[in-house]
């Protein structure tokens, strides 16, 4: 009876090494796996909103370095909620940013600052400016790696001859001078977009080009965005 339960014992040892064992490899690889993935977080409205979903601008990316076999070295989340102006983004950095402890954020902000205007709900150049400007300020204090993306459109018509194109140029200036005051990388979205309509809008329509609704990215926009990202951050 005694060698029985000394055999059992012995048993029951085994396994529970072997458990043992197994949990600890397992937190070892852990450990060890892609310590240095590094983690972007885009931060805007709702065209980053959509980013996400299947074809987005986002998802794109992300089948892009899937593609190149680097996906291990990226972890790439989208932050964009509907509606937004800077002054939300300002008010939920600390939780959808720094809290994440991101490498970098690539701030895509200003669409809804411009068009809420004509309803008296947008943002102030001045003010754009001034919440910017603490944004950058709050991640690079973090060395957060900064990235500023001009606004884009409010319709696609050449020319200047949709409505919002001189605010959406003005509001871009600001976006290009912080990016040079503050040493951020610059992707310069209104510029493609511009030229690609320049090329491509032959008729010189207000929509179905880059947008589905004079704002919001089709395929070929998001596909327009996606290349644009890449190519500026190097994936």
């Amino acid at each position: 009876m005694r060698s029985m339960l000394k055999i059992i014992v012995e048993q029951l040892n085994t396994i529970m090494m072997k458990r043992i064992f197994y949990l600890v490899c397992c937190l070892i690889l852990c450990s060890m796996n892609n310590p240095n993935k590094k983690k972007i977080i885009f931060f805007g409205d709702s065209i980053t909103q959509m980013g996400v979903n299947k074809g987005g601008y986002i998802d794109r990316i992300q089948q892009y370095v899937n593609d190149k076999g680097v996906s291990g070295q990226y972890e790439l989340v989208g932050k964009g909620i509907g509606g937004n102006k800077v002054y939300d983004l300002y008010l939920r950095h600390e939780d959808d940013v720094l809290a994440h402890q991101p490498d970098m954020v690539v701030m895509y902000i200003g669409i809804n600052d411009v068009w809420h205007k004509t309803s008296g709900y947008g943002t102030d150049i001045k003010k754009y400016e001034q919440f910017y400007v603490a944004l950058i300020k709050k991640f690079q204090a973090k060395q957060i790696a900064v990235v500023l993306c001009t606004p884009t459109v409010i319709g696609e018509k050449k020319n200047g001859a949709n409505p919002q194109d001189a605010d959406l140029d003005a509001y871009g200036d600001v976006v290009r001078r912080l990016a040079k005051d503050y040493s951020c990388k610059l992707i310069d979205l209104r510029q493609a977009f511009l030229q690609y309509e320049n090329a491509y809008n032959t008729n010189d329509a207000e929509s179905g080009i880059l947008t589905t609704d004079r704002v919001h990215l089709n395929d070929k926009g998001n596909q327009l965005v996606a290349d644009e990202m890449v190519k500026a951050l190097a994936l």
